[in-house]
């Protein structure tokens, strides 16, 4: 097989969520009934509008490793409900300027819907507050959610019973999700999907160190050894690193060619609803057999 051209996959806006503008190294979007500014660097454009009336602004710290604070200028509630499907989740103002979920990455949960059967089994790794996990599990599949963070797997749990999900057939691990792959491997264990998240840097619950650059390429190695010839799916997806989606595509082109099917590669961006642009936000390649 071999790397289709470069895609751009795209997230509408829907009720619970909105790009409403953007520009000037920030964005303006609607998360519910909530508004919110936070800088982003790719919105090199003018915006639509100058008068933005948000709730909270993120100003972020005079460091690149993602310091900052929220500035508020109305109330907002320490959490509030927002839906996807039949999935609700929580959305919060997080100290790390996003907001709970990533929204742009509705188009790849959805493109996992309609490949997943009922009883598959999807193991999701950095798997954080649970939504794609969720949204998986909805549609009948057997989730192992796996995050180094014991705070944003108790949210993925609280998200669950917010959904009248909680006795779904879903584990929950407060793992680091690459020796928790390795194990896997060496267990002899196999699923039906993979969707792989990782961050650029992280930390374990023992201590462990993460780096992307070093970690990566094993780690895709090891997901996939867990895939077979009734497998269905692997998707990855990066943010903020400088790398190209050609590059995380031959990677997973590589690790998956004795399994066929195909893999496709490029980036994902969200559609802004003033002027209908697109602002890119992560880099993806994913390996699928139809």
């Amino acid at each position: 097989m071999s790397l289709a051209e470069l895609q751009t996959i795209v997230a509408e806006p829907w009720a619970d969520f909105g790009l409403i503008d953007s520009g000037a190294g920030r964005k303006y979007e609607r998360y519910g009934a909530v508004r919110v500014i936070r800088p982003e660097p790719q919105a090199m454009w003018a915006p639509a509008n100058d008068a933005w009336d948000a709730d909270a602004t993120f100003v972020p710290g005079s460091d690149e490793d993602g310091g900052g604070r929220w500035v508020h200028h109305r109330p907002v509630p320490a959490d509030w409900p927002l839906a996807r499907d039949g999935v609700r989740f929580h959305a919060s103002l997080t100290p790390f300027r996003h907001l709970g979920f990533f929204p742009d990455m509705a188009p790849q949960w959805d493109w996992m819907r309609d490949r997943v059967r009922p009883d598959d089994e999807v193991l999701n790794l950095f798997g954080y507050t649970g939504v794609g996990s969720l949204l998986l599990s909805e549609k009948g599949a057997r989730l192992v959610h796996v995050d180094a963070s014991k705070k944003s797997v108790e949210g993925a749990r609280r998200n669950a019973g917010l959904s009248g999900m909680a006795e779904r057939p879903i584990r929950w691990l407060v793992e680091d999700a690459a020796k928790f792959t390795a194990r896997e491997v060496r267990r002899a264990r196999r699923y039906d999907g993979i969707l792989l998240d990782p961050p650029k840097f992280g930390r374990g619950p023992n201590g462990e160190t993460w780096r992307l650059e070093e970690g990566l390429a094993p780690l895709v190695a090891d997901c996939a050894a867990l895939l077979d010839e009734r497998s269905r799916f692997l998707v990855l997806t990066v943010y903020a690193v400088r790398m190209s989606a050609l590059s995380i595509g031959e990677l997973l082109r590589q690790a998956t060619a004795r399994l066929g099917g195909a893999v496709e590669c490029g980036e994902m961006a969200v559609r802004e609803e003033a002027r209908g642009l697109l602002l890119p936000t992560a880099i993806f390649a994913r390996w699928r057999r139809d």
